[in-house]
């Protein structure tokens, strides 16, 4: 892989971002992927302000590479949050789930490098005019929380190149390096890559959440609650009880009922497989073994360099 714009922004070996997923993305994971030469991500959106703080301080002693914080913009606690990335002097953020406008300048005003996550064209567009550094153009194939158009990575992304300058990340079922090469192919200039490190050891995600997503076939993730926010998850139990209150017609509200609280970390973090929310990309029928870090980064680029020699003969 050769050096380009976002390995040159964010100062790493190579053009491969970790997502910052809840539940997941703890500093044992985002040091793992730093170390190994990509950008490892904190994901702020499911640790209290005093875990974050933790969780960053044991990055700052894991590795002495660039990481950064994913932010979901909608957290409870954004200003106190925001006021932690600045005072613990975090380089580089990526945001999500709402307008960069407001806290790109005084992120920039900090020092900091920052992306936002986008799933459309139009709004890689806000995003220029905001000031960030970067985009993440993520399709519907990735897990969780989705944007509401549904559109596919390999559709996205050249749209997205044609509608901004700023350095591309493409994200969304991007799970081996002939991926990588493909979104490069259609003009993004680094990915980012959530289920492939969710599911190795690193992970902060309980043994049998990633049992059973290494287990899935195709077709077992689906995108639902789109009354609520469009979310990727394993059918399950309460995918089910779910499917069925929105074929009757459900409100937002009812919805949040069956969810129930904390759904996510029930399902992700303690392993409730059945009755908890497994958010995850449809690439996790590709993946069938939990494995360090370290080895899914060397089998990227392995797979990237091959493809790429491949092609060009």
């Amino acid at each position: 892989m050769k050096s380009n714009r976002i390995t040159t922004l964010f100062g790493i070996e190579y053009p491969i971002i970790q997502g910052g997923m809840v539940w997941i993305s703890g500093w044992r994971l985002a040091s793992a992927v730093s170390n190994a030469g990509g950008l490892g991500l904190l994901g702020a959106g499911s640790m209290h302000p005093e875990t974050l703080i933790e969780h960053i301080h044991k990055m700052k002693e894991a590795t002495d590479r660039p990481w950064g914080v994913n932010v979901p913009l909608m957290y409870p606690e954004i200003d106190r949050l925001v006021d932690i990335l600045i005072e613990e002097k975090v380089k580089i953020v990526f945001t999500s789930a709402g307008s960069p406008k407001k806290y790109t300048q005084r992120f920039h005003d900090a020092g900091m490098v920052v992306a936002h996550v986008v799933s459309s064209s139009k709004f890689a567009k806000k995003c220029e005019e905001a000031g960030v550094d970067a985009v993440v153009a993520e399709g519907f194939e990735a897990g969780g929380h989705n944007g509401r158009e549904e559109t596919t990575t390999m559709t996205l992304i050249p749209q997205v190149r044609r509608a901004t300058t700023l350095p591309l990340i493409a994200a969304g079922g991007i799970g081996s390096g002939e991926a990588i090469l493909a979104a490069m192919a259609l003009g993004a200039e680094g990915v980012q890559i959530g289920t492939l490190f969710a599911l190795t050891e690193e992970s902060s995600a309980s043994e049998a959440f990633k049992q059973r997503c290494i287990a899935l076939e195709e077709g077992d993730t689906m995108l639902t609650l789109k009354a609520i926010s469009p979310t990727r998850m394993v059918k399950n139990d309460l995918y089910a009880r779910i499917v069925e209150a929105e074929k009757e017609g459900a409100s937002a509200d009812v919805l949040r009922g069956i969810l129930g609280k904390a759904a996510s970390k029930r399902g992700i973090f303690e392993g409730d497989t059945e009755q908890g929310e497994l958010e995850i990309g449809q690439i996790a029928s590709a993946v069938r073994q939990v494995r360090p870090v370290a080895q899914v980064m060397a089998q990227l680029i392995k797979e990237f360099d091959d493809a790429r020699s491949a092609l060009l003969g």
